[in-house]
Parts: C-alpha cells; sequence; structure tokens
C-alpha cells in the first residue's frame, strides 16, 4: 500500500507516473526493503538493524501536462533524492518511473543520456554555469551537446535568453552576473533544448527575498507561456502556494498528501499536515466553490435569494468574498459557466476564516 493521498488524475494526459518508488541507501538496500515489508520496520529501525537509510519510501504519484506541480517538505524530506530519481540521476531500489510513455528504468545508458537531452531540463539550486563559457555559451551548451550546428544553436541560446529577458548579457561571463541574474541564466539552458519536462531543484533558495520574489513572478510568466511539464522542489510553503497548482508535502521520504494549496489547507490528510499549512493565510488559498452551500440546499433551508444578491465566479478567493460581504448585506450568489451553483452567506465566510473547514 502506497502513502501518497492525491486526487484523481486523467491516465490520457499524464506525462510523469511514478509507481511504489524506494530509494534506501547502504550497503544491502534489497535485503533492508525486504525486512520493510515483512517486518514493518521504521525508518530508524532500518537504520539500527540493516545500517540503511530511507531517503523515498513507497512514493507513487502523475503529473499532468504542463502542470506545475510541487514537492515540498522540510531538510531531510527526501524531496531532493526523489526529483533525482525522474532522470535517474540516482537509481531506485524499487519502483516504477515513466516519463511521456517511456519506462525510464528500461533506459539503457546511451538511451538515457539521449533522453535527458532531448526531454529533460534541469535546473539547480547552486546555478552549475560554467566560469570559462559566456552566458550565451552556458545556454547554448545542451545544444552543443546533441551536436546542434554552431550557428543554429547559438540562435537558438540567443532567442532563450530574449525570452529571460537577458538577450543583452549574452557575451558575459557568469561572475559578471548577480544571483538573480545566473539563476535565469541556468533556466535559460534548462529551456534552451526545449525539452518537455522541468526540474527544479530549490531553484530560488539561495537568494535574497526580493529577488526570490522577482524570479518566482518571471517563472510564472513564462510557465503561461511555455506550458512545461514542471517539477519543482521547495521547502518554503508560501512559494508552493504561489507556484504549485498542485502541492505534494513530504515526510521522512513519504508523502503525506498531494492536492492544490485549497485542498490542502481545508482538509489536511494528517497532523503533521495541518501544523504543516497552519500558518498559511486562507484570504489568497481558499475559493468561493468551497466555502458556497449548494444551491439546492440554501433554497431548501433559507427560500430563494435575494434579487439584489451580487454574483462571483467559483474561483474568487476568501479575500475577494469578505470584501464583498462588507459592501453588501446580501447573501452572494456563486456562479460556475453562466449558472447559479451556489450561495454564500455571511456565517459560511465567519465558519471558514475561524474553523479552516468547509461548510457542509
Amino acid at each position: 500500500m502506497t502513502s501518497t493521498v492525491t486526487s484523481e488524475t486523467p491516465m490520457d494526459d499524464v506525462v510523469i507516473e511514478l509507481s511504489n518508488v524506494w530509494k534506501i541507501f547502504g550497503a544491502n538496500p534489497q535485503a533492508a526493503l525486504r525486512a520493510i515489508h515483512e517486518e514493518g520496520l521504521s525508518k530508524a529501525e532500518v537504520l539500527e538493524k540493516h545500517n540503511c537509510v530511507v531517503g523515498v519510501a513507497d512514493v507513487s504519484l502523475t503529473v499532468n501536462r504542463g502542470e506545475l506541480f510541487c514537492i515540498m517538505g522540510l531538510s531531510g524530506s527526501g524531496k531532493s533524492t526523489l526529483v533525482r530519481h525522474f532522470n535517474r540521476l540516482l537509481e531506485p531500489t524499487a519502483g516504477e518511473i515513466k516519463i511521456k510513455g517511456t519506462d525510464v528504468m528500461a533506459l539503457g545508458p546511451q538511451e538515457l543520456m539521449s533522453f535527458r537531452n532531448k526531454e529533460i531540463g534541469m535546473v539547480f539550486q547552486n546555478f552549475a554555469l560554467l566560469p570559462h563559457r559566456s552566458v550565451l555559451d552556458n545556454v547554448a551548451m545542451p545544444l552543443e551537446i546533441r551536436q546542434v550546428s554552431k550557428n543554429d544553436r547559438l540562435r537558438q541560446a540567443s532567442n532563450i535568453l530574449d525570452i529571460v529577458e537577458l538577450g543583452a548579457w549574452g557575451n558575459k561571463f557568469a561572475h559578471e552576473l548577480s544571483g538573480g541574474m545566473q539563476q535565469r541564466v541556468g533556466l535559460a539552458r534548462a529551456l534552451a533544448a526545449d525539452p518537455d519536462v522541468l526540474l527544479m531543484d530549490e531553484p530560488f533558495s539561495a537568494l535574497d527575498p526580493l529577488i526570490r520574489r522577482q524570479l518566482q513572478d518571471e517563472f510564472l510568466r513564462l510557465s503561461n507561456i511555455l506550458k512545461k511539464t514542471t517539477i519543482f522542489i521547495t521547502h518554503d510553503l508560501d512559494e508552493a502556494v504561489r507556484i504549485g497548482d498542485r502541492i505534494a508535502i513530504m515526510r521522512d521520504g513519504r508523502i503525506n498528501q498531494i492536492g492544490t494549496a485549497e485542498d490542502i489547507v481545508m482538509n489536511p490528510a494528517d497532523d503533521y499536515v495541518a501544523e504543516f499549512v497552519a500558518g498559511i493565510s486562507r484570504l489568497k488559498v481558499v475559493r468561493a466553490h468551497a466555502v458556497m452551500q449548494p444551491i439546492e440546499d440554501y433554497l431548501k433551508t433559507s427560500g430563494p435569494v435575494s434579487a439584489d444578491a451580487p454574483r462571483v465566479n467559483e474561483a474568487a478567493s476568501l479575500s475577494d468574498l469578505i470584501n464583498m460581504a462588507i459592501d453588501t448585506p446580501e447573501d452572494i450568489l456563486v456562479e460556475d459557466k453562466g449558472k447559479d451553483v451556489g450561495v454564500i452567506t455571511r456565517a459560511d465566510l465567519l465558519r471558514t476564516v475561524i474553523e479552516g473547514t468547509e461548510v457542509s
């Protein structure tokens, strides 16, 4: 049985699929894995009895095409270990990994190298730029490995630098750029080969808060343009909430919960997740559809909705709803695609703010 808590994903739109992935570090990981299955050993017991460390424990997940999927957890949770399995920088002890339908575990060394170069881009925390190469040559490097002609690769690299707004810096060297600019070069290099999948391992965590916020904005802008399927690793819940379409929360190598920020804040899977998200403001995360009463229920208990009732889309934020409630005494109608689907009362809003639970 896996530890994953997740929502349904249309399988015809799945780009990444991990099934029961384990990573155990040590001299005899298979023996440790057998003991886990047969004896139900904890992570601490595996270390004590087998001198092995469980890095990733029975992880299963799917990621949709074009989705920005955040994996987050505290230091030692296994998130950076996990992301290195997507392109087999680390070999799993057990499990299956499929990307775009390709069984990554079945690829030989040359096939794997080609697959990484063509299908997967990776952005590291420490930029990893080559100091003896210009910015343009750093960005063009994946295309050079692919043996693209010099003129073509430099033209493509130049186009990508324009997209990340560094077109004027192509002839500079890494040490001449700020940290934020170097990270944008790292992103441009990952994008230069036009991969379908992007892996980003805490790419902004080494930057100052203001620069980090600016790069988050820049990354979201690029994501809307390029529509890459992205795995984004972070230890910062605020960053995950701001960036992720869905979020996976890890602890001790396992995934405790997968869902949208709203899902996780409103319905934490366990006490650990509840404590983790306790400091997140619901004002920008919770949407009208999570607060509303279905219109049929409202009509049964409260009668017709006032003709003066304001209307909002089901995606309206809790912050917007509270401001609207301040301006009008009427209950609020919620619509979806032009159809009235729910009603929100002031009591509903107060209950959501105070308790952080959906109205039943």
